[in-house]
């Protein structure tokens, strides 16, 4: 029975190749004819691809064959990608301790708590009175006077983070005029998005629809702030927002990140962004019993990993980086604050709110996110951590990360939140910031209010009350969010 088969077997494959080879030399001389059309040599490359596969559709053999040098092309793609190095050249932020990335970390090395009693609105009936609240700040200059009458405060702080960022990468007027638009992207997330502009709604429909804000609906959702950005920069790029709670920031960094790795932009604009602090948000979780209740003594409020500690701290604010291809970063003449060198995000896949008992989802974050990075965990000696004031999380996060690191003297661990509370969304970017100023400055800031550590804390890991010298050879943030998002992204100095 083999021996009727063969021939025609044969036959096939020698028409298949004589097909391939000459649909490949037709090719070639449609491409040397094209070669001086203006169009069809812009635009060719990436139309003909398509073109030459719905040809060869028509016949089953060519088609088979000719998709092999594609194959080919995508593998050498792949080769050139793995060699893009991503610098971060930008850092802004709007915080409750300060709105330039150097007199943020200035008050972190200080210990100076930004905690302090609400003024925003009368919460006199509220258990909980305290927050992370910005008491100073103007969009003038920043953002279009209409523009800021009828946005949501979070994306005021993101619009201004984000042109912030700008300003301190030396992105000059002259330097983005020269931009390839195109190729530059924002990526700056929210957990809550445009809460204040959808209760303002609501309170207005319970008139009249007539009466409510015809701008309510784009500006209370998440991806207008990125994409309002990008329409003040003509930043044609990726151009999107994610919201996975409190792990906002780093999920939007990493895809930023992964962008320019896979050669689909050369800058991005990256981080999060949020605006809580209003009745609803404080209602919210105060509801979900999330929050500390030290209304007398706010500036000791949040206080990681110690037995007084009764929850969270509620934030606000904005944390955005500017990562760059490292070609590109130099071409320009930027100076380079530190190198991203990768992470990860998992999912707990366990509860709304409560971490995994036995950590499995961090963990599997932290190893993905090495793996990744290319470092070895002996390579981490810098850990910003998640560590928000809440009973179980603090625990579960401090027990994954022996569970990863072991007992490294040469260890130092600190939680940002103790003194800016916690800015929901936008935790991840301002940690971010922190991190790179540890590395930039060689000093990390200290852990406020940790005056009972918990029993369970390995105290020797943590920074002291008082900034500690680090020379930071590679920093790891963790973000972890509602829903069992988990994520962690890895920085280093730029060597």
């Amino acid at each position: 029975m083999a021996a009727p088969v063969a021939p025609p077997l044969c036959t096939w494959l020698v028409a298949a190749c004589l097909s391939a080879a000459c649909s490949a030399g037709e090719e070639k001389q449609r491409r040397h004819r094209g070669a001086g059309v203006g169009v069809g040599g812009l635009f060719g490359s990436r139309h003909r691809p398509g073109s030459r596969r719905r040809g060869g559709a028509r016949s089953g053999m060519s088609m088979a064959v000719a998709l092999h040098p594609e194959r080919g092309v995508v593998e050498t793609k792949k080769t050139d990608v793995k060699q893009r190095r991503v610098v971060v050249t930008g850092m802004g932020v709007v915080t409750p301790l300060g709105h330039d990335p150097d007199e943020f970390y200035n008050n972190l090395l200080q210990g100076m708590s930004g905690i302090s009693e609400i003024e925003a609105f009368d919460c006199s009936s509220y258990p909980t009175r305290i927050a992370g609240e910005i008491k100073s700040f103007s969009t003038d200059g920043w953002v279009a006077p209409k523009l800021a009458k009828r946005m949501d405060k979070f994306m005021q702080y993101l619009i201004m983070a984000g042109k912030k960022t700008l300003d301190n990468a030396g992105i000059t007027e002259e330097i983005m005029n020269e931009l390839e638009k195109s190729r530059c992207g924002v990526l700056i997330g929210s957990a809550m998005g445009g809460m204040k502009v959808f209760s303002d709604a609501i309170e207005a429909l319970r008139v009249s629809y007539k009466k409510m804000n015809p701008f309510c609906v784009p500006f209370a959702t998440t991806n207008m702030g990125s994409a309002i950005l990008a329409m003040d920069l003509g930043w044609m790029g990726p151009n999107y927002s994610i919201s996975t709670a409190c792990a906002t920031s780093n999920f939007c960094i990493l895809n930023a990140a992964n962008h320019i790795r896979k050669g689909e932009a050369d800058l991005m604009l990256c981080g999060g962004s949020d605006a809580p602090i209003i009745p609803i948000g404080l209602g919210g979780f105060v509801a979900c019993r999330a929050l500390s209740q030290r209304n007398s003594d706010p500036t000791r409020a949040s206080r990681p990993w110690d037995v007084d500690r009764d929850g969270f701290v509620m934030g606000e604010g904005s944390g955005v980086l500017l990562l760059e291809e490292l070609e590109h970063a130099k071409q320009r003449g930027a100076e380079i604050y530190a190198e991203f060198l990768g992470g990860s995000f998992t999912c707990d896949a366990y509860h709304m709110t409560e971490p995994h008992p036995e950590g499995r989802g961090v963990i599997l974050c932290i190893e993905n996110a090495l793996a990744d990075s290319g470092v070895t965990k002996e390579d981490i000696n810098y850990i910003n951590a998640h560590a928000t004031s809440t009973q179980m999380g603090d625990l579960k996060e401090f027990e994954a990360l022996t569970r990863c690191f072991g007992q490294n003297p040469q260890l130092r661990v600190n939680s940002t939140k103790s003194m800016t509370g916690h800015l929901l969304g936008a935790a991840g970017g301002i940690e971010a910031v922190a991190a790179i100023q540890a590395i930039r400055t060689g000093w990390v800031h200290p852990n406020i209010n940790l005056d009972n550590p918990e029993k369970n804390v390995d105290v020797s890991l943590l920074v002291g009350p008082q900034k500690e010298r680090c020379d930071v050879k590679v920093a790891l943030s963790n973000s972890f969010g509602f829903g069992g998002h988990n994520s962690s992204i890895l920085f280093a100095p730029f060597k």
